[in-house]
């Protein structure tokens, strides 16, 4: 860990005073290694976890009320499993790369695009994930050989007042630094000149940290909330529908850029919609009820008469009262769009619906048929493996056992003097190899030529040693 009093007094007061801090620490050492990486990828791992207890008890406080298990789920435990992947993947990332070249122009030239470090990152943080938006993005950019500076939203005091405090035992200020929104901050902080440039928030809180950061042409990440609509087909199980669309709508209070914020669905079906979600929302959370929840009337007859000829009478919709004007808004949109009947009969009259099938039971079927048939031809290819590696293994020791003892008698194939040869039965296609056997001829069938011979001569050689014992003595 860092010195807590040598890091305190090492703390810029302003942004700028940061940024010309770490701009000189990077000038001195540009380019870290792969250890220096991994080792800061761990520390934030570290910090994540020997914190996590406090950092959710700031997110608690900031919001007034948060699940310890939710603060977990959506925002500390990711950073510990992105910070494993990413320690897992870095020394290929930090690789030279090949380029195509046109040969014809530069010859024999080589094109490479060789990763460097940019230089000192600014990330502008929300107040939603406060936690996973400011330590997720220091995964990437320490994982690039980065230095950061991180501004947080006003609305999150506790947590910034924590990073603030407590990051420093961790990191130097000249490698990380925080800041809090104390009145101006955020203005400064997106005048400056970084390297790059990270915000997430409102469109129009994006375009003008964008103009902010063009006067220094500084490259700006943006991630800008924006419409999330949900399709419920006829043919889909209602209340799976009910199920997962609420699960999205109330993690993290509905506070996240790709929240559901309005659902289209049929007309037949919003009465069965409205009831499932009456019974789902109070059983999952018990103090707040179904009371912010109220049914609304197709919003086309407030449209121009236009703009409600292009929407089908058909639909309504269903939303929290809190999203009233969005949907509004949305709907005029997807009006301008032109998404009338011909959506409504691309989307909702499918031939499945008709019939009550699964428009993707086909797929789950095929892909069913094609994985019982890789894992039946992978378990085949196994035990065919296993049967010639057997058949092979019987027939060595079966070539082994079939060759005798060294024939050390004389005979017509080698002439008068013995020879140390063997001879066999063994097939043609189950004769060894090696240059022990080079030398051999082999048949399809049966004794080779030299056994036969060796066979004939050793045969003729008993008969002349027996017949002499076989004549009477005094014979001619």
């Amino acid at each position: 860990m860092i010195n807590n009093e040598l890091a305190r007094q090492m703390i810029a007061a302003t942004p700028s005073a940061a940024l010309a801090l770490q701009r000189a620490a990077y000038f001195k050492h540009p380019i870290p290694s792969l250890a220096e990486r991994r080792a800061d990828l761990r520390m934030l791992q570290r910090f994540a976890r020997e914190q996590q207890d406090a950092l959710c008890d700031a997110i608690s406080d900031d919001y007034g009320h948060r699940s310890r298990h939710e603060s977990l789920l959506a925002e500390i435990t990711p950073v510990a499993s992105d910070v494993e992947h990413t320690l897992a993947a870095l020394r290929g990332w930090m690789k030279p790369q090949k380029r195509a070249i046109d040969r014809l122009t530069f010859g024999l030239a080589r094109n490479e695009v060789i990763p460097q470090p940019l230089g000192v990152v600014g990330v502008i943080v929300p107040w939603n994930f406060p936690i996973y938006l400011s330590l997720v993005p220091l995964i990437c950019i320490f994982a690039a050989g980065n230095r950061a500076m991180v501004k947080m939203s006003e609305n999150s005091r506790h947590v910034a007042r924590l990073l603030i405090d407590r990051m420093p035992a961790y990191f130097p200020p000249d490698k990380l630094q925080f800041f809090d929104e104390t009145g101006g901050v955020g203005v400064e902080f997106s005048q400056l000149p970084f390297d790059h440039l990270l915000f997430t928030g409102s469109g129009a809180t994006g375009r003008a940290v964008m103009a902010a950061a063009a006067k220094n042409l500084c490259p700006v990440t943006l991630e800008l909330g924006g419409k999330s609509p949900a399709i419920v087909c006829d043919d889909y199980p209602l209340r799976k529908a009910a199920e997962r669309l609420l699960y999205a709508k109330f993690l993290n209070a509905g506070q996240a850029c790709v929240s559901v914020d309005h659902v289209w669905l049929p007309r037949a079906k919003l009465a069965g919609f409205v009831e499932l979600a009456r019974q789902i929302v109070p059983a999952r959370y018990p103090e707040e009820g179904a009371a912010g929840f109220m049914l609304y009337e197709p919003f086309v007859t407030d449209l121009d008469p236009a703009q409600a000829a292009m929407i089908s009478p058909q639909w309504e919709f269903w939303v929290p009262e809190e999203l009233a004007l969005d949907l509004q808004a949305s709907i005029t949109s997807l009006a301008t769009a032109k998404l009338g009947d011909q959506f409504q009969a691309d989307v909702f009259r499918s031939d499945y619906a008709a019939n009550g099938m699964d428009p993707f039971e086909p797929i789950r079927l095929v892909a069913g048929g094609i994985a019982l048939l890789v894992l039946f031809l992978g378990a085949l290819s196994l035990v065919n493996i296993s049967l010639v590696t057997i058949r092979q293994r019987i027939r060595e020791i079966g070539i082994r056992r079939s060759f005798g003892a060294p024939c050390s008698q004389p005979c017509g194939s080698h002439g008068d003097r013995p020879r140390h040869h063997r001879h066999s039965r063994v097939s043609r296609r189950s004769r060894p190899s090696g240059p022990r056997f080079r030398d051999h001829r082999w048949r399809a069938r049966g004794p080779s030529s030299r056994a036969r011979r060796c066979s004939r001569e050793s045969d003729r050689r008993d008969q002349v040693l027996t017949v002499p014992a076989l004549i009477p003595a005094g014979a001619p």
